[in-house]
């Protein structure tokens, strides 16, 4: 049974489809390099512009991910960052003002340790709206998905390039927007993408009834403008959260001024992704 509730990522697709406007998705691995600094950045992100943003969850066998997110992965894992802190950095970010919908990224076994009901619920006590689980095939969601319509939480699917037959079950079927990949392989910033990327959202977009979203590798302005004319949202990760890396000596000063530089180091580059209106 379905929750007859409103989502806050469809709210803010409908005021940008009315302004012609893309979404800016940032992604960012919670705990890196500590949960104070990832609130701070959640923070710093909204301020750059994002719409909306993906908390990922530190793992220890990200599969879909590339060096950049799992060397952020170790070091918030060092510090034993759990699924639950990732939630609460959601609500002290919501404590602080920011408004705009948070999407849980997380593996399936993190899920699968911490027990659905008690997840969903959880998911909806930190006000989250949507979830990414990019280990959970479509022939095995059923029981996830049917929690995430219970909560009214939006379950966002991947589309790769390879899913070819499947990509018109999958996008059919998804929630808040679908989650299309660039290109072939792990996350990473890329110079050039697939191929046949335009060919390839549009099949995507013909199939779905939600908007779809582009990401892995993108890193630049230029790449987010050629991209727009053809999704309804871009993501943007790797090149994030190496900028993340790029300021660590800064965000880990016990000066909190060198702290609020290394922070505002990754504002100002999330800022200049924002194609200019």
């Amino acid at each position: 049974m379905s929750v007859a509730t409103s989502n806050a990522i469809d709210t803010v697709f409908a005021e940008l489809k009315a302004r012609g406007e893309t979404a800016l998705i940032p992604f960012l691995t919670m705990g890196d390099p500590d949960l104070e600094t990832s609130v701070s950045l959640v923070q710093a992100a909204e301020a750059a512009g994002a719409h909306m943003i993906e908390l990922g969850v530190p793992y220890s066998d990200p599969l879909a991910d590339g060096p950049v997110i799992q060397r952020a992965s170790e070091r918030a894992l060092k510090r034993k960052i759990s699924l639950s802190d990732c939630m609460a950095v959601a609500t002290e970010a919501r404590r602080r003002g920011v408004k705009m919908p948070f999407i849980l990224f997380t593996y399936f076994n993190p899920v699968l340790q911490f027990g659905l009901d008690r997840f969903f619920s959880q998911l909806k006590e930190h006000d989250f709206s949507g979830i990414i689980i990019p280990d959970l095939p479509l022939e095995e969601d059923a029981e996830v998905r049917a929690k995430a319509e219970e909560t009214g939480i939006h379950l966002i699917p991947l589309v790769a390039p390879t899913s070819e037959a499947r990509v018109e079950r999958i996008a059919a079927r998804a929630r808040g927007f679908v989650y299309c990949v660039s290109s072939l392989g792990v996350t990473g910033v890329r110079s050039e993408f697939y191929a046949g990327i335009d060919q390839f959202l549009e099949t995507v977009r013909n199939a779905a009834s939600v908007p779809i979203c582009v990401g892995f590798g993108i890193s630049s302005r230029e790449q987010i403008e050629r991209l727009s004319r053809s999704c309804d949202g871009v993501i943007v990760g790797s090149a994030i959260v190496r900028k993340v890396e790029e300021a660590l000596p800064l965000l880990t000063d016990g000066d909190a001024g060198k702290r609020r530089q290394g922070v505002e180091l990754v504002q100002s580059f999330i800022a200049g992704l924002k194609p200019a209106r």
